[in-house]
C-alpha cells in the first residue's frame, strides 16, 4: 500500500511511525502549505515526495490511501477530494465539525466504495478491547449504568507545555480557530469509549458545558479563548441504559485517562487507559456479595493503522468506520445544542 500523508504537524509523525513499520506499506509522499514543516516532517521520516497542496498530490496521483491529518475543519473538503480521486482515507477525528458534513463524507466513501476510518486513537486500548468482549457474552448481564471520564490536566501542568505561550495549545481553546473545545477533542474520544465498551448507542443526551476564565479579557494575542474547557452529560441509552460521560482539561493529576465503568445486573467491569498503560478490573460471579474487584489478563491488539491496511487489501472497511465517527458526531451536536436549549435531546 502507498500512503500520502495530508497535514504533517505534530500527530502526523505518529501517523508515519506506524505505517511505515508494517510490511508491504510505503509512505510516499507528505502535503503541508508550511513548506519548512514539509521538508522537515519528509526529511525525517525519509519521504521522497513533496507537495505544497492536496490538488498537486492528486494530480501526481501515484499512491492508494492517504492519511488525513489536517486540522479538523480542514477534514471535510480534503476527505471529499480524496474520494472523488479515487482513493481510501485514513482521517484523524473528529471526522468533522459536525454531524452533517461528517454523514456527507461517509456516504461519499461508501458510494465510491472506498475504505474509510477514523482514528480513535483509544481504540488501541487493549483494555478496552477484552472489556468489550466480556460486555457482549454477557458476564455482566443487562448493562444497566454506565459511568465514564477523560481527564487531562495541561491547562494546570505544563508536562505537555505551556498552553499559554504555544500555537498548538491556543487554537483548541479557541472558536473562531476551529475548536469546539474539550468536547470535540477529547469529548468525541470518551463518548466512542463509552459507547463501544458498553456496546450500547446513546438516545438522548442532557450537557453542561464550561468555559473558565484562563486570561485578561479571555484572550491570548490573536487567540479568544472562548472554546469550552469541560463538559458533563447524563445520557440515556437506546437499551434503557443510563449513563454520565465527563471530561475536563483542568484534572491536575490525571495527564491523560479514560476510565469506563460499565454495571450490569450481575456484575461490574472497569476499563482505564491512563497514559500509555491499560488496566482491567471485574467483579464478578460470587464477588459481587463481598464487592471484590479482581483484574483481568488480556492480550495485545493490533492498532488502528495495523485495521486500515488489512482493510485497504482487502477492499473491506474495519471499525472504526466513518459512518461510527459520525454517529459519534450526532451526539457531540446534541451536547452542544442541549447546553444551549438547557433540554433534553435526541438522536434522531
Amino acid at each position: 500500500m502507498r500512503l500520502l500523508i495530508l497535514g504533517t504537524g505534530g500527530m502526523a509523525n505518529q501517523h508515519a511511525a506506524n505505517f511505515k513499520a508494517i510490511d508491504g506499506v510505503s509512505v510516499v509522499g507528505g502535503v503541508d502549505v508550511v513548506p519548512e514543516r514539509l521538508a522537515a516532517f519528509c526529511s525525517e521520516h525519509g519521504i521522497p515526495n513533496h507537495f505544497s497542496s492536496l490538488e498537486q498530490a492528486l494530480a501526481w496521483g501515484e499512491f492508494d490511501a492517504v492519511a488525513n491529518v489536517t486540522p479538523d475543519r480542514i477534514h471535510h473538503p480534503t476527505t471529499l477530494q480524496a474520494v472523488a480521486a479515487g482513493k481510501h482515507v485514513f482521517c484523524e477525528k473528529p471526522l468533522a465539525t459536525d454531524a452533517i458534513k461528517a454523514m456527507e463524507m461517509t456516504d461519499a466513501i461508501e458510494k465510491a466504495g472506498k475504505v474509510g476510518m477514523v482514528n480513535f486513537t483509544y481504540r488501541n486500548s487493549p483494555a478496552l478491547q477484552k472489556g468489550r468482549q466480556m460486555v457482549l457474552a454477557g458476564e455482566i448481564g443487562e448493562v444497566r449504568h454506565v459511568e465514564a471520564s477523560h481527564l487531562q490536566s495541561w491547562l494546570v501542568g505544563r508536562h505537555w507545555g505551556d498552553w499559554k505561550t504555544e500555537s498548538k495549545w491556543l487554537w483548541r481553546l479557541s472558536k473562531k480557530h476551529g475548536s469546539n473545545g474539550a468536547l470535540g477533542d477529547i469529548g468525541i474520544h470518551i463518548v466512542d469509549f463509552a459507547s463501544y465498551g458498553s456496546g450500547l448507542d446513546v438516545a438522548h443526551v442532557f450537557a453542561r458545558l464550561k468555559t473558565f476564565n484562563k486570561a485578561p479579557g479571555h484572550k491570548i494575542g490573536e487567540y479568544d479563548l472562548d472554546a469550552n474547557d469541560s463538559f458533563t452529560m447524563n445520557v440515556d441509552f437506546t437499551t434503557g441504559a443510563i449513563g454520565t460521560i465527563q471530561a475536563t482539561r483542568t484534572a491536575a493529576g490525571q495527564m491523560d485517562q479514560l476510565r469506563l465503568r460499565v454495571y450490569g445486573e450481575t456484575g461490574s467491569i472497569e476499563m482505564i487507559y491512563d497514559t500509555g498503560k491499560s488496566t482491567l478490573r471485574a467483579c464478578l460471579g460470587e464477588d459481587v456479595h463481598t464487592a471484590t474487584w479482581r483484574d483481568i489478563a488480556f492480550e495485545p491488539v493490533e492498532t488502528n493503522y495495523q485495521r486500515f491496511v488489512q482493510a485497504v487489501r482487502a477492499g473491506r472497511t474495519q471499525e472504526p468506520s466513518f459512518r461510527r465517527a459520525a454517529n459519534i458526531q450526532k451526539v457531540l451536536d446534541k451536547a452542544l445544542a442541549s447546553d444551549i436549549s438547557h433540554k433534553d435531546e435526541a438522536l434522531g
